[in-house]
Parts: C-alpha cells; sequence; structure tokens
C-alpha cells in the first residue's frame, strides 16, 4: 500500500508541477515580489494538501508563540525534502532561503527560485561571496522575510546527527539579529533518497530565540545545536539510543 501511495504522489507531483511551473514563468514577470512569494507557496499548500489525503501525512506545530515580531534567522534539523517545501506554508512571515547558485540551472525548480528573492551563493567569489550574502539577507529582513539555513547542510538520516557549520550563526552575529532553532521529525515519513512516503504526524516544534549580540558565533551554534538535539529526543525519542547518546560524547 505505501507503494502505490508513493506512486500516485510521485506521478501527481510530476504532472501538477511542470504545469505550475510553467504558469509561475509566465505570470511571475507581471507580478510584485510578494505575489511571486505567493504563488510559489500556493504550490507548497497544494504538495501537502495532497501528501496528507493521499499518503496520510499530517503535521503539528509546537511553539508558533516563540517566534519573533522583527528579523531572525531559523536554523532547522534538515532530514528530508518536507521541510525544504512545508516551512513556506507552515511559517507567518515570507521566507529566505540561502542557497548555492547551482540550484538556479535545475529545470523549472531552479528558474522559479531565479524569479523569486531568495539569497544564492556562487562560491567561486570566495570571501566576496559572504559579504554578498549579508548584504541581500539584510534587505531581505529589511522588507519583511526571515532567513532560513539548515546548518547540518545536508539532510541526515533519522536519529542520527550531522556537523553543524557555522555559516548561518555567522550571518546572524553578522547582522546582529537572533537565531531560532527547530526541531523536526519529517524523516520518519518522507526519508531522505526515499521513494516510499509514509504516513504519520510530522512534529514541528520551535524554540525561543537566541540573542547572538556580543557572542561568537560557534557559540550560539552550539546553543542551536544543544537545543535542536535535546528536542529531537523529545518529539522523536524511539529514534534514539542512550547508547547513541554516550557515544556522541567520545
Amino acid at each position: 500500500m505505501h507503494m502505490i501511495r508513493s506512486t500516485l504522489f510521485f506521478i501527481y507531483l510530476i504532472i501538477y508541477t511542470i504545469p505550475y511551473a510553467c504558469t509561475c514563468l509566465i505570470i511571475f514577470p507581471f507580478l510584485n515580489t510578494n505575489q511571486r512569494y505567493q504563488m510559489a507557496v500556493g504550490w507548497c499548500h497544494s504538495i501537502l494538501w495532497t501528501l496528507q489525503y493521499l499518503v496520510g501525512t499530517s503535521w503539528r506545530v509546537e511553539g508558533l508563540d516563540n517566534l519573533p515580531h522583527g528579523p531572525a534567522v531559523l536554523l532547522s534539523k534538515h532530514q528530508s525534502a518536507w521541510e525544504t517545501l512545508a516551512f513556506p506554508a507552515i511559517m507567518p512571515r515570507p521566507l529566505c532561503y540561502i542557497f548555492k547558485r547551482e540550484l538556479l540551472y535545475i529545470p523549472f525548480f531552479g528558474w522559479i527560485l531565479g524569479m523569486l528573492k531568495m539569497v544564492h551563493i556562487d562560491r567561486s567569489q570566495g570571501s566576496k561571496a559572504f559579504k554578498s550574502v549579508i548584504r541581500q539577507g539584510k534587505e531581505r529582513m529589511a522588507e519583511g522575510s526571515w532567513v532560513i539555513l539548515f546548518p547540518e547542510g545536508t539532510r541526515i538520516p533519522v536519529g542520527k546527527r550531522g556537523k553543524y557549520k557555522t555559516g548561518g550563526t555567522l550571518f546572524a552575529v553578522a547582522t546582529e539579529v537572533p537565531v531560532v532553532p527547530i526541531a523536526h521529525n519529517a524523516g520518519n515519513v518522507w526519508p531522505r533518497n526515499s521513494f516510499l512516503k509514509y504516513p504519520g504526524t510530522v512534529i514541528v516544534s520551535i524554540g525561543k530565540p537566541i540573542d547572538t549580540r556580543n557572542l561568537s558565533a560557534s557559540t550560539v551554534m552550539a546553543r542551536v545545536e544543544e537545543w535542536i538535539e535535546t528536542e529531537m529526543r523529545r518529539i522523536d525519542p524511539h529514534a534514539y539510543s542512550p547508547q547513541d547518546d554516550i557515544l556522541e560524547q567520545y
């Protein structure tokens, strides 16, 4: 049954996404930035709705009241493709993803990204790249968006901990905005690199903002990592064992 439902979802994803993307490419030049973003988020809502009623995947958000009213950097656990498309749909503010420039060349997906006000990194520019990210990020936050990054860099298997990189906290410290840690267990329903999707409820837990003033990027990241990994063991206790925790200490 999981295979049948996953196959139907995949067929829907292909049949629906390509025409939707083509429509966006035609209409976007006539829309302002906010209208473009809302149209892209409409696709996210549609995918989540279909995933819920076709596969049985739902979600629950805890800690929405922890989100600040002003600029912030969201730093999230990364287990799945689910959070990438779900966060724009469930967050109360527009999100600005920071991503490598190469993604712009992916047909349809990358083309749409290029027409949205996101922040892309040209790694060939070396130190200039980070200055460009700060400049673009400040502009996006001044316009009311939150910047979002996945500090582990890549999708991590359920029950595992990736290496938390300080890029997101370097940005937050440089722009003097708080960071908001986010934990979730989406890997249980949409495992990384897996065709199969599973029924269940994704728990998204949002932590309290961490002030970055007068702190180093490494100190802030240590606090983010501690909160996320501790929270992961609360929302998904069956994925972790005491033995794993002991091994991580060495």
